[in-house]
Formats: structure tokens, C-alpha cells, sequence
């Protein structure tokens, strides 16, 4: 039981990776990425080319995805979301489109695969990310095994998590990020550069996502469209634990994965989604902005 409760645990970590910059996203700018499971997407293909092209290890990954995809979301912004604010189902069908593209670029090898030229690492094929012998295996903690790069996982989501805190309670650009989610009027009125705001927000949601495609990476096959459902379940965090919240995604992240992961192992994972949903509609029956959601002003 306890071995199920942590898969769990680490299932709500990787929702988490998701759903953190989701939430501050659309609570920032009111925009509904819908290329931000394209973004995980990304991250993990840019863990398979960093091992191929640069011979780097699986943690060293991690910050070059990061950069990667936020570069790739900064550029986003810049030249579609930015043009749209303000009309959200116009955002919602931009960055439909976008995923789309982003999908078939790496399914095409960026269009290169006409001309007979492959690139090791990407086309539609599945592809394989071997993670550091360290992390293989159990560990035992208090007489418990319990998966080595499970823990990892959660350790990962832990200190990004804890980065994000202490980016949005404990600096300049966070104070304004918290502004504009309250109210985006009078934060720029106060002299807020609501613009900047917008474009680095959105850029460090999406390295958050290309961190969650390399965690997803060492566990599941790569491959151009494994980053489409995450954004469904990443919105499912959001919504459950409120626009903005940083505290709501963290709780909603840990107790959908619970419930995910204990209802997956006594039924099966068709189940396990179907108890998921039911358990979101019910909240936003009961608390239709979410768990702990922001009061606007």
C-alpha cells in the first residue's frame, strides 16, 4: 500500500511540473496554452538529443531543457500570445495550432526528412532515455522499498517548487506577478510593465514544462504526441486547486495523483482517469474558482 501511495505521490510530482506553469500563466495573462503539452514534449526530446548530439548525462538535461523550452515559450509569446490578449478562445486555438506544429516539426525532423536527411533522436519513431545507474532499482526507507527515480522525481518537483515560491513571495517580479493575477488594471497603473511580466512569465512556465518532459522521460517512451494529454491533466490541477494558487496546485497535484495511482492499482487506469474527472467536477460544483483561489479586487 505504501508502495502504491508513492507512485502516487510522484504521478501528482510530474502534475505538478505541469500544472505550476499553467496556473501562473493563465492566472498572469488569462491565456489557455494548449501547446504547453508540446512543451513537455520538448523537454523530453531535448533530454534524447542532449544524450546523442552532446553526450551530456540525464541531470545535466535538466537545465538545458529547462533554457530550451523557455527560450521556445518566450518565442511563442513574442510572436502569437502577445498579439492576442484578451481574447481567450482566440489564445486557446493559436496555441492549438502551435502544438500542432511544434508535433509534426518533430515528427518531419523539422521538415529535413523530404530532402532524405535524418536527425538521430527525432522523426515519428519511438525514442529511449537511459537514466544513471544511481537512480535504478529501490532504496529502502524504514524497512520500505521504494522506486530510486520515484524519489527522484519528487525531490525534483520539490526544489522547482520551491524556486517558484520563492520567486512569486520573495522577489521584485513576483510581487508584480501577484499583482497582475489580483488585478491587471491597477497593476498597471501602479507603473507595472504588465508586457515583461506576461513574456517571462510565460517563458518560465514553459521551462517548468520542459523539466516535467524530462522527468517523463525516464520512465515512458518519447515520442511526438506524448505531451497532449498532459496538458488536460495539468489543467485539471489548475482548475481543482484555483487560478494562481500556488499552495491550491500542490495540494490538487498530490491528491489527484493519489487518487489516480490507488483507484489505477485496485481497478485499472481507464478507471483510475474516469474517478479523476468525477473528483474535479465535484469541486468546481462546490468551489467553482478552485480550492484556494485568488480574491480579486
Amino acid at each position: 500500500m505504501i508502495d502504491t501511495l508513492f507512485i502516487g505521490l510522484s504521478v501528482g510530482s510530474i502534475l505538478l511540473l505541469v500544472a505550476l506553469g499553467l496556473a501562473i500563466t493563465y492566472g498572469v495573462m488569462g491565456v489557455i496554452n494548449m501547446a504547453h503539452g508540446e512543451l513537455v514534449m520538448v523537454g523530453a526530446y531535448t533530454t534524447v538529443m542532449s544524450g546523442i548530439w552532446l553526450h551530456t548525462g540525464f541531470l545535466i538535461a535538466i537545465p538545458i531543457a529547462f533554457v530550451v523550452t523557455a527560450l521556445v515559450g518566450l518565442m511563442i509569446e513574442r510572436i502569437v500570445v502577445r498579439r492576442l490578449y484578451g481574447r481567450i478562445l482566440d489564445t486557446l486555438l493559436a496555441t492549438w495550432g502551435i502544438g500542432i506544429l511544434i508535433q509534426q516539426a518533430v515528427r518531419l525532423e523539422f521538415g529535413l526528412s523530404f530532402f532524405g536527411i535524418h536527425i538521430e533522436g527525432l522523426g515519428p519513431g519511438l525514442q529511449n532515455v537511459t537514466i544513471p545507474e544511481t537512480l535504478q532499482g529501490a532504496i529502502s526507507i524504514g524497512g520500505v522499498e521504494i522506486n530510486a527515480y520515484r524519489t527522484f522525481i519528487i525531490l525534483v518537483t520539490g526544489v522547482f517548487t520551491l524556486i517558484t515560491w520563492f520567486i512569486l513571495f520573495r522577489t521584485p517580479i513576483g510581487t508584480q506577478v501577484r499583482a497582475i493575477i489580483r488585478n491587471r488594471q491597477m497593476a498597471a497603473a501602479c507603473g507595472v510593465d504588465v508586457e515583461r511580466v506576461n513574456a517571462m512569465t510565460f517563458a518560465f512556465g514553459s521551462g517548468l514544462a520542459g523539466v516535467a518532459g524530462v522527468m517523463m522521460s525516464g520512465f515512458k517512451t518519447v515520442f511526438p504526441d506524448m505531451g497532449t494529454p498532459m496538458v488536460v491533466d495539468g489543467f485539471l490541477v489548475v482548475v481543482a486547486g484555483g487560478v494562481g494558487s500556488l499552495l491550491g496546485s500542490v495540494l490538487s497535484a498530490g491528491m489527484l495523483g493519489e487518487i489516480n495511482g490507488v483507484v489505477a492499482s485496485i481497478t485499472n487506469d481507464i478507471v483510475a482517469r474516469a474517478v479523476v474527472f468525477g473528483v474535479v467536477i465535484l469541486i468546481i460544483i462546490a468551489k467553482p474558482k478552485g480550492l484556494f483561489s485568488f480574491k480579486e479586487r
